[in-house]
């Protein structure tokens, strides 16, 4: 929503063009977002002269699949073998949204990895975060990127970001995170059974696939001690409680409103490169049973 918001405000002159606009692709996003991407890029980019770039490190589906690839985890739920409930680290989103596009942006200055790049030359990147998210809004970690939030500037929220795009017949701009994301709310699970039978299928299969940790692991013995989901209760996601979650529910599994609001709607927004709204890079092997 962000980001489409920045992308139209820019190609509309509200604030100055910007001279690209960069999508990482993890090869399974929800159609609607790349049939969102082909609207904004015809309508909105094209027209005003910006280039949509679309990088990509690969299909994370395929590769978590894959025992000849090597794997960056998706933040899977856990049930341990003692029955606690835990969660693998999330890596996906440094190896399959920030890498690739940084590597784009050392192309687009000029010096691919691994030339170096001068302290004087870099790119000013703007990034999509509104006001009711302005704590997620930091300096690049690189000094040839330096974050800007345009946004943050003109004090937009996300509710404006909203009202801006609807305003344009953009009210549908779906949440971009992949397909099968451990983040997802029932809200969502939902929206994928019940408009799109054939992605549904393919998230329940993932789900199956995946139960003992990817494949890789796998086969070099780095076996999960424990069985791996998609969705929060733990269990597989053809008979995950995605229709409602009742009040004894809720006091069986010990959440408060707002664990109950993420669990129904998921984490705002989907899964941002530079403002990812997922929380398991705290975690650490010890705390969900790998085996070392």
């Amino acid at each position: 929503m962000q980001s489409s918001t920045l992308l139209t405000l820019s190609a509309k002159g509200i604030i100055p063009r910007v001279d690209y606009a960069i999508f990482a692709d993890t090869g399974w996003e929800p159609k609607a977002v790349y049939e969102h991407l082909d609207r904004l890029e015809e309508e909105i980019a094209a027209p005003a002269g910006i280039p949509v770039l679309r990088v990509s490190a690969g299909n994370i589906r395929n590769d978590a699949l894959n025992p000849d690839h090597r794997f960056a985890s998706m933040p899977l739920h856990i049930l341990n073998q003692d029955g606690r409930p835990g969660m693998t680290r999330r890596q996906c989103t440094g190896e399959y949204k920030i890498k690739p596009i940084k590597k784009k942006v050392r192309e687009l200055l000029g010096y691919p990895y691994p030339n170096r790049i001068p302290k004087h030359v870099f790119v000013e990147q703007w990034v999509g975060i509104s006001t009711d998210e302005f704590h997620r809004a930091k300096d690049a970690d690189v000094k040839y990127m330096r974050n800007r939030h345009p946004l943050l500037d003109m004090s937009w929220s996300r509710a404006d970001c909203v009202r801006y795009l609807t305003s344009l017949g953009l009210a549908d701009t779906p949440k971009s995170s992949c397909l099968g994301c451990p983040f997802h709310g029932n809200a969502q699970w939902r929206q994928i059974r019940d408009t799109s039978p054939s992605e549904w299928t393919d998230v329940v299969e993932f789900d199956a696939a995946i139960r003992q940790g990817n494949a890789r692991a796998n086969v070099t013995g780095n076996k999960l001690l424990g069985e791996a989901f998609l969705h929060r209760s733990r269990v597989p996601l053809s008979q995950a409680p995605i229709d409602h979650v009742t009040s004894a529910e809720r006091a069986a599994l010990r959440i408060s409103a707002d664990e109950a609001d993420v669990l129904e709607n998921g984490l705002e927004d989907g899964c941002s490169p530079w403002a990812c709204r997922g929380d398991a890079d705290a975690l650490t092997p010890d705390d969900f049973g790998l085996a070392t």
